[in-house]
């Protein structure tokens, strides 16, 4: 099964697109889904990370806000969240491929915002970039509700620079031009993609 790494810097457009390899009925994971449950109440991650900051729990789940409060621009207190988190996570990961294979998909898309970041990209067959001008990421991004330029800027501070992702790439994807667009491009991928799980990619 091949592993096709899907990743953006916030706002790019990254979630959407992976809505559109589902809408093409190829295996999902989603990290932020995955990390979400892992909060919600008697989620694995609950326990330890209000050992580790807390009064970050309302009603018996991780407040993210709460959270991002506390360690938004603190790089130790980044580190201990991840090392609580990220293990966690990638067992979830795990379960997703095997899944995947035992369902016989000839290739999963792994949706992954800090793939780069963590080294996910190291277990991707390929890397698909999402991305989109600065200015229509900054737009997007302020205009969700609670979210300040500030903490944009925090945000984006943590990850991998856009064009040092594009870089290192297998294939770009540009939200800048529309859904059709996007659709398009997600097609010929999964086209793609399939061809070469079965051997026929000339």
């Amino acid at each position: 099964m091949i592993v096709l790494g899907l990743t953006g810097s916030i706002g790019m457009g990254k979630s959407a697109t992976a809505g559109l390899f589902r809408d093409a009925g190829v295996p999902v994971y989603d990290a932020d889904a995955a990390v979400h449950a892992l909060y919600l109440p008697g989620g694995a991650a609950v326990e330890p990370v209000e050992a580790v900051f807390p009064g970050v729990t309302v009603d018996g789940a991780i407040d993210r806000n709460l959270l991002r409060a506390r360690v938004l621009n603190d790089t130790a207190a980044i580190k201990q969240l991840e090392s609580i988190v990220h293990p966690l996570a990638g067992a979830a990961q795990r379960e997703f491929r095997q899944a995947a294979m035992e369902a016989g998909a000839p290739f999963a898309v792994l949706d992954i915002p800090l793939l780069f970041e963590t080294g996910g990209f190291a277990y991707c067959d390929y890397v698909l970039v999402v991305s989109a001008p600065a200015d229509v990421q900054r737009e997007r991004v302020l205009s969700r509700p609670g979210m300040t330029a500030e903490t944009f800027e925090a945000i984006l501070a943590r990850q991998v620079p856009d064009a040092e992702k594009r870089a290192k790439a297998d294939f770009i994807l540009s939200t800048a031009h529309g859904f059709a667009f996007a659709r398009d491009q997600v097609r010929a991928i999964v086209d793609l993609m399939n061809r070469k799980a079965t051997g026929d990619d000339s």
